[in-house]
């Protein structure tokens, strides 16, 4: 799988010794955290990993690490990092962002708080259609700079892989642009970047009374320059009331199929859709799931898509929060993200998210951290690279201030992310 990361720098070897508690998040178990294993996050105390090369190559008691030949031997060239006192976690996996975009939407912000919907809002020329002009008119330039502000405020937050979705130009011009932008970002972040192809976000208006004209070029025209160009690693379909049809959704799947390119959907946030018909194509994940047909759970549970919840939305337009634990009971593999974006959900931060999940969807702080790193990994078919801290995977690691893990969803509105390592580099946030 191809993902943007930062290229050619030096990496050094760094030990972290003496962590209170490191959350391995290791399982004897194939495939993505169901039910009770979900809460299952091999914790080690007084604990130590050491990186080299970008890489994890030992985790393990510190006085293990300490003790070992080739430490000894090396130790003037290892980047000793103490973590007494603190919690250690795989960075956390964002697997649904939207960074593309020109500016905030705060006239919605405010109509909102005078109480109209979010439905009120898109039919009065708010919502998603009040982003694209500025991203149409901002330069390719302008909008990479505001993307990796963007990442560089997750990754503060401890996340060192994110999903960016384009979604915000709606033309192939301003499409294609959003995702190159996406590119530029990604090579000035040591981190890692899964570009998403979303063309299929709302209709414009220029294409407001032909619809299918508009799906035809997303089709067309948008998913086979994505696809030559390398620009996008998945295409997403907002599938819901007030953007696009099952029929169209599935016809959008169908062109990423045929140019190659794996899919994900936004499904079921304002209204139950059926997704069977959509499991045919062994879609990545479907992302939000707050108004789901009870076979619909069943399907989803025997497949290997995540369900995705994206809580942030529901606390920020007042929406019902997802049924996690029905979720979770029923063995759906669930995935925690921010959903960032300017309209619906404009926070940058995963432990906000952790936050919400526990207070608000009643999932414990251990299931939320497996959602948010593991499952997400899962959700971006990365898995074998991200989401857990063991051997052979890449050095993608987030240190917190506190000295029990479930403090990261336990305090609120406060960042206690002291460092991350991605992809084997250090940085202070």
């Amino acid at each position: 799988m191809k993902t943007y990361r930062a290229a050619n720098r030096d990496r050094e070897s760094i030990l972290l010794i003496n962590i209170a508690q490191l959350l391995t998040l290791r399982s004897s178990q194939p495939g993505p955290r169901r039910g009770g294993d979900l809460a299952e996050l091999g914790i080690i105390e007084d604990s130590a990993v050491l990186c080299q090369a970008g890489k994890i190559v030992a985790v393990g008691k510190t006085r293990e690490a300490l003790r070992d030949k080739w430490y000894r031997r090396n130790q003037k060239t290892v980047q000793e990092i103490d973590c007494r006192g603190m919690v250690v976690l795989p960075g956390f996996v964002d697997s649904h962002t939207h960074p593309v975009f020109a500016g905030p939407r705060l006239v919605d912000f405010e109509k909102r708080a005078a109480g109209a919907s979010y439905q009120e809002i898109a039919a009065a020329g708010g919502g998603i259609r009040s982003s694209i002009a500025g991203v149409r008119k901002a330069a390719k330039r302008d909008l990479s700079e505001r993307v990796l502000a963007a990442f560089n405020e997750m990754a503060d937050h401890g996340t060192t892989t994110i999903e960016a979705k384009s979604g915000y130009g709606l033309s192939t011009a301003s499409e294609i642009k959003s995702l190159e932008a996406i590119r530029l970002a990604a090579e000035q972040w040591p981190g890692t970047i899964v570009p998403t192809l979303l063309g299929a976000h709302v209709v414009p208006d220029e294409f407001k009374a032909n619809p299918d004209d508009y799906v035809r070029e997303v089709c067309e025209k948008m998913i086979p320059t994505a696809a030559r160009r390398k620009l996008a690693q998945f295409v997403d379909v907002f599938c819901d009331v007030g953007a696009f049809t099952s029929q169209q959704s599935r016809r959008v799947f169908a062109a990423a199929e045929q140019h190659g390119l794996p899919v994900r959907a936004h499904m079921c946030q304002l209204s139950a859709t059926e997704l069977q018909p959509f499991l045919k194509f062994a879609p990545a994940s479907f992302d939000h799931m707050d108004h789901l047909h009870s076979a619909d759970i069943a399907a989803l549970a025997e497949s290997n898509t995540i369900g995705s919840l994206v809580p942030g939305a529901n606390y920020f337009l007042g929406h019902p929060f997802p049924d996690a634990r029905k979720l979770i009971s029923a063995g759906v593999a669930v995935a925690l993200a921010t959903d960032y974006n300017p309209g619906s959900s404009p926070t940058p931060s995963m432990p906000f998210i952790l936050s919400l999940a526990c207070t608000q969807m009643k999932m414990s702080p251990a299931e939320a951290i497996s959602a948010a790193t593991i499952n997400g990994a899962y959700a971006l078919r990365l898995a074998d690279r991200k989401g857990s801290i063991e051997p052979g995977k890449d050095a993608d690691l987030a240190a917190f201030r506190v000295t029990d893990f479930r403090e990261i969803a336990y305090w609120f509105a406060v960042n206690h992310c002291d460092f991350v390592v991605w992809n084997g580099e250090l940085r202070q946030t």
